[in-house]
């Protein structure tokens, strides 16, 4: 009994033919490369502009760091900077802790 009913649902239901898998996995592809082209492009291509930054820093430029602390770079380290904030006042500083660089030091020669 149980096998002539299976029979009969198997008869009723028409085969439907499978979906080409390309197509199925289109829209996922799609949202990827939306991420790529909105999300990690420019983040990649950011850390690259800041690397180069923290890179060419040199004594005498004038920076802000992360923590908006404005000073100008007494002295170059290998992996630190020493910023001078004030008179007498001098702060030791990881490079990457360096935002942005206001005026370098050749900027500074050249306006005088």
């Amino acid at each position: 009994m149980t096998l002539a009913i299976l029979s009969l649902l198997a008869q009723a239901a028409p085969a439907q033919p499978q979906q080409n898998m390309f197509i199925t996995i289109m829209p996922l592809i799609f949202i990827f490369v939306i991420f790529y082209f909105l999300l990690i492009r420019p983040q990649q291509k950011k850390a690259k502009d800041h690397a180069k930054l923290v890179e060419s820093i040199k004594t005498g430029d004038q920076v802000v760091t992360n923590a908006g602390i404005h000073g100008v770079v007494a002295n170059v380290k290998e992996k630190t900077l020493i910023i001078k904030i004030a008179d007498n006042v001098k702060v030791e500083f990881d490079r990457a802790a360096v935002a942005a660089v206001e005026k370098t030091a050749d900027k500074e020669v050249a306006g005088s």
